[in-house]
């Protein structure tokens, strides 16, 4: 695990922030402002187009991810930075027109990973982020 550095949270493998446990803006920006390098602007506009596709979106971080979803429906989105890229899970991705482009090991779930160039089609998650909200939540 690498070091934490005076108020600085711990960076685990692929870059990936160490952020307590937490409901609500509060540990989601934490996360965001943690995210190393490019990931960290993605991660804001991530955050950004979610709150504007799902107004009242509820946000909470758990196993040092942030996760996305409405007060007591369950979650239907969360991010997750890695080496090379940011994955953005659908946890009801199969049920997404068209299916989200990386399949998981979980039948339900599918993936679009976010590249260094910072490079996605906005109108195209927003679609995924409004039909993922109207979707039965993943209860975690």
């Amino acid at each position: 695990m690498a070091k934490k550095t005076a108020g600085a949270p711990v960076l685990l493998s692929g870059g990936n922030p160490q952020i307590a446990k937490g409901e609500g803006d509060v540990p989601v920006q934490a996360y965001i402002a943690a995210m190393p390098g490019w990931k960290s602007e993605v991660g804001r506009r991530l955050d950004a187009l979610i709150t504007r596709t799902v107004p009242g979106v509820h946000k909470a971080v758990k196993w040092n991810s942030p996760f996305y979803g409405l007060e007591g429906q369950g979650w239907f989105l969360s991010f997750h930075c890695f080496s090379k890229y940011i994955k953005v899970a659908f946890f009801r991705g199969l049920s997404l027109r068209p299916v989200p482009p990386v399949e998981s090991k979980s039948q339900d779930t599918r993936y679009l990973h976010i590249h260094e160039d910072g490079q996605f089609d906005e109108a195209q998650l927003a679609a995924w982020i409004q039909q993922a909200s109207e979707l039965p939540g993943e209860k975690m």
